[in-house]
This record gives C-alpha cells, sequence and structure tokens, in this order.
C-alpha cells in the first residue's frame, strides 16, 4: 500500500472520529435534530406536550417518540360509503340538537368520535388516552379538538365547560365542537386512490341541513375555534 494511501485512510480515520466526538460533547444538538423532526411531525401537539412537561423538551419528546414507537405502523382501515353516510348524518343530528340541547350534543359527537376512530382502527374509544395517543400519530393537526371536546363533556357544570345554559358556556361547547368537526371530517375521508386506479363513483355524505331552527352559525365561527 503506497504512502499516500496510507496517508489518505488515516485523514479519513481522524475526520470521522472529530465529527463523532463533536457530536457525543454536543447532544444539544442531536436532540435539536431529532426535536425538529417530531415537531414537524406534531406540530401543535408537540408544543401541547412540551407546555404540559412544564417546558422540559426532552421529556416531551420521550414522550412522543414513544407514541411513535407504539402506533406509527397502525394503518388506519377504510370505511364503506354507506358507514361514512350513516356517521355524517350523526353528526349532523348532534349539530341540530345543539338548539336545544348544547351538552347533550356535544356527548353525542364526543361518543362518535370514539366510535369512528375505532372503526378506522385505532384503539377502542373506552381506552380513551390510548386512542387519543393514537390518533394524535396521525391527525395530529386536528386531535386537540377530540381532546377538548372531552373534556368540555367531562368538566363540572360549573366548570370552564359551563352548564350548557349560559352564554359563556355554550359558546364553549361550540367552539369545541366546531374544533372537533376537523378531526371527525379527517378520519371520515375516504383513503386516497393511486394514480392507476380509475376514479369511481360513490355517494358522498349529505351536508348538514340549515332549513328550519337547525340553522347554526357553525362556519361563522370556525375561526374562532381553531385559533383557541
Amino acid at each position: 500500500m503506497s504512502t499516500g494511501v496510507i496517508i489518505a485512510l488515516i485523514v479519513i480515520v481522524i475526520v470521522a472520529a472529530v465529527v463523532a466526538g463533536a457530536a457525543a460533547l454536543n447532544p444539544r444538538a442531536r436532540g435539536a435534530l431529532r426535536g425538529g423532526g417530531l415537531r414537524r411531525r406534531f406540530g401543535p401537539e408537540y408544543e401541547r406536550t412540551v407546555a404540559r412537561h412544564d417546558g422540559d423538551t426532552k421529556a416531551a419528546e420521550r414522550e412522543l417518540t414513544e407514541r411513535l414507537k407504539r402506533y406509527g405502523s397502525l394503518r388506519e382501515q377504510p370505511l364503506e360509503a354507506s358507514e361514512r353516510e350513516r356517521f355524517a348524518a350523526r353528526w349532523t343530528a348532534a349539530q341540530e340538537r345543539f338548539v336545544d340541547s348544547p351538552r347533550e350534543a356535544v356527548a353525542d359527537a364526543d361518543r362518535l368520535l370514539a366510535e369512528v376512530a375505532g372503526a378506522r382502527g385505532f384503539p377502542d374509544g373506552g381506552r380513551y388516552e390510548e386512542q387519543l395517543d393514537a390518533l394524535s400519530v396521525h391527525h395530529a393537526r386536528h386531535v386537540h379538538g377530540y381532546r377538548r371536546l372531552h373534556r368540555a363533556v367531562h368538566a363540572p357544570a360549573d366548570g370552564v365547560a359551563g352548564s350548557g345554559t349560559g352564554n359563556t358556556g355554550t359558546e364553549e361547547l361550540r367552539a369545541a365542537m366546531l374544533e372537533a368537526r376537523a378531526l371527525f371530517e379527517g378520519l371520515l375521508a375516504p383513503p386516497r386512490r393511486k394514480a392507476a386506479e380509475p376514479p369511481a363513483k360513490e355517494s358522498r355524505p349529505a351536508p348538514a341541513r340549515t332549513e328550519g331552527r337547525s340553522r347554526l352559525p357553525w362556519a361563522v365561527h370556525r375561526q374562532h375555534a381553531e385559533g383557541s
């Protein structure tokens, strides 16, 4: 082996050692790279998890990494068109019920979300925390709506959500239901078709009825819910 080749090999080994040493001495850099990936994957859910851990980024990232390990390989099951129509009709009914019974309507929506998630292959709704964690991996942008809805349902009558009879309580319930609707629509959406597959004709869920007393200002308040 020539002297030039030997020198080149020595240089390569030295450079590799320096890079490895720098990485070992700078765990924050490694954490930043890992954290950047988690932040992109989870979006707002990343920040909420950090806040729940009182700003402890490492603890939050350990939790999110564990969620990915447990549920990252989960494959969502498709819904039949008839199932989507039934689920959509029940959500519409819950929105219409909101006029007279806000709290009961939100409870209906909460149960419906758990049922739809279970039908898509997520953990059963009876295991709410597990279901929420799994949903956060695959629907990170909208999972907080489900959390907010669930909390509103189970809040005491004098809590933030109120009894559903006062203005503040009703608006909180409405905002929670609005935010949760984004997750509901995501779960109800048909799977994406491959480019080679011809588009099939299938019926779409009917939009919410707006005649008579069922007319609700859902669209008007959507911006408020998303910004909350």
